[in-house]
């Protein structure tokens, strides 16, 4: 799952202080984060008004002591199923593509490419195949004229998908390029709230779903009187692994301490939290909390409010690897209730959650035909725990303040190399003994900073564990 970038997510809309360090982000694409003042995967901090929303690119109250009593379900809820191929995703936030690249993403198990078609004045979303030879259009260029080039053999395409150039084609033979075979797949796209969304279905009866159905709306992020930046992460979770951490207040205290920028919580002991899913029906439910109403609107948005604002946006690219999915994958999705102890309020949301996925959506995501019912391997926790191919990569400023460091620390090693290449070439008598030892001082100072910033570089910017019994 990104968290597009969507498996990065972020994720709970709790209340929390901004984040002191610039060169934080929250974890979640696929998209976004909203805290006061400031990140889709997840992030965009906001300030001035509190409420928070979480978009993931794809509950009943509990009571006390007892297990949550199954409801009497509806006839007519019985004969609705939620289909995930028919819906908008969020692909990635604008303020991490460059007009100049096509980029390649994953979402619902298809290998999609972004690209700006600036005939159009628009984001294109294709299918990343070129009908030519299958080579994968992200990699390949905007050419001239502005039309999407595939790197491996020139062909051209506009922005319906039609091809407008094939260079081994000769111009006075038949015009091949303009043959149906020669056409790129085409999904339909739209751009609001400033993150490119597409709809996974090339079906001729969806050309027009903009004219029909549009992505959620955010007004809060188009809203002058908020403030913000956006941002992706892209998680190795599953769907339903992540949508239920986004809506599990209860776990913070624990799972992130040491990590969260307010005070501390007790570790040693929790809170009851009131928690009831009002309404829930095909098109997702609405809860009541202590702190806020949420509000959740498969496949991608949980949005919080009015009492604090933290959004963070995930999309779901393929199926997870957490050790807690594995485990649910083992007693079967339909199982997860028998297999799971929830009997408190504050699992409220994530009993609600599980409800409308087992009710509406056959208690798992439907990938098609792109996933064969084995979940991959568990990959070491560098890969797990990444930072740079998880995000950085992906993400603008991330990628400038990596570039910033990068260079800092260079100087400082030549700034230290130098220095005691001038107290070695200088002659005793022409230099004091005080400014040698001031030139030295200097040289070990640049050195040891460099090293310090080569830590931090790391840590911040490609991976840094997290060992709970330490903290």
């Amino acid at each position: 799952m990104e968290a597009s970038s969507f498996p990065s997510l972020h994720l709970s809309a709790i209340p929390t202080r901004p984040p002191t360090n610039p060169f934080e982000k929250p974890i979640f694409y696929l998209p976004f984060t909203r805290r006061p003042t400031s990140s889709f995967s997840s992030t965009c901090r906001i300030k001035t008004k509190f409420k928070s929303f979480s978009t993931i690119s794809s509950t009943v109250s509990t009571e006390p002591i007892d297990p949550p009593a199954p409801e009497v379900e509806i006839q007519k809820d019985q004969e609705e199923k939620f289909d995930w191929f028919s819906q908008w995703y969020p692909v990635a936030p604008v303020c991490d593509l460059d007009k100049r690249v096509p980029y390649g993403k994953k979402v619902m198990g298809l290998d999609i490419v972004v690209w700006w078609d600036r005939n159009e004045s628009k984001w294109q979303v294709f299918n990343d195949t070129c009908p030519h030879r299958l080579a994968p259009l992200s990699e390949g260029r905007i050419d001239q004229w502005g039309r999407l080039q595939c790197v491996y053999h020139g062909w051209c395409f506009g922005g319906t998908g039609d091809c407008k150039f094939i260079p081994q084609a000769p111009p006075d033979g038949p015009p091949v390029h303009t043959f149906k075979k020669a056409c790129a797949t085409v999904y339909p796209s739209t751009m609001q709230n400033n993150i490119v969304w597409f709809w996974p279905s090339t079906d001729p009866q969806y050309k027009d779903i903009l004219m029909k159905k549009k992505p959620p709306y955010i007004s809060e992020l188009d809203d002058p009187s908020f403030s913000g930046l956006m941002g992706a992460r892209e998680i190795p979770y599953g769907y339903e692994v992540l949508v239920e951490n986004l809506m599990d207040p209860s776990h913070v205290p624990y799972a992130h301490y040491g990590i969260m920028q307010d005070d501390q919580a007790d570790r040693e002991g929790g809170r009851p939290l009131e928690i009831n899913v009002e309404t829930l029906d095909i098109n997702g439910f609405l809860a009541n909390q202590e702190w806020a109403y949420s509000k959740f609107i498969p496949p991608c948005l949980f949005y919080a409010f009015p009492s604090s604002k933290e959004d963070l946006g995930n999309g779901n690219t393929s199926s997870g690897r957490t050790k807690e999915e594995r485990k649910i994958f083992d007693v079967g999705p339909p199982n997860w209730q028998k297999a799971c102890f929830v009997p408190t309020k504050s699992d409220a949301l994530v009993v609600g959650f599980r409800k409308w996925l087992r009710k509406y959506a056959g208690g798992q995501i439907d990938w098609g035909t792109k996933f064969s019912g084995a979940l991959p391997p568990t990959p070491p926790k560098e890969q797990l725990m990444d930072r740079y191919w998880s995000h950085v990569v992906n993400c603008s400023s991330c990628s400038v303040a990596l570039k910033g460091l990068k260079v800092l620390e260079v100087a400082l090693q030549v700034i230290s190399i130098a220095s005691i290449g001038i107290v070695a070439a200088t002659k005793q008598g022409v230099m004091s003994m005080a400014a040698r030892t001031t030139v030295v001082a200097m040289a070990v100072l640049c050195f040891a900073v460099s090293k310090w910033l080569s830590h931090f570089i790391y840590k911040t910017f490609y991976f840094h564990d997290y060992n709970h019994a330490f903290r």
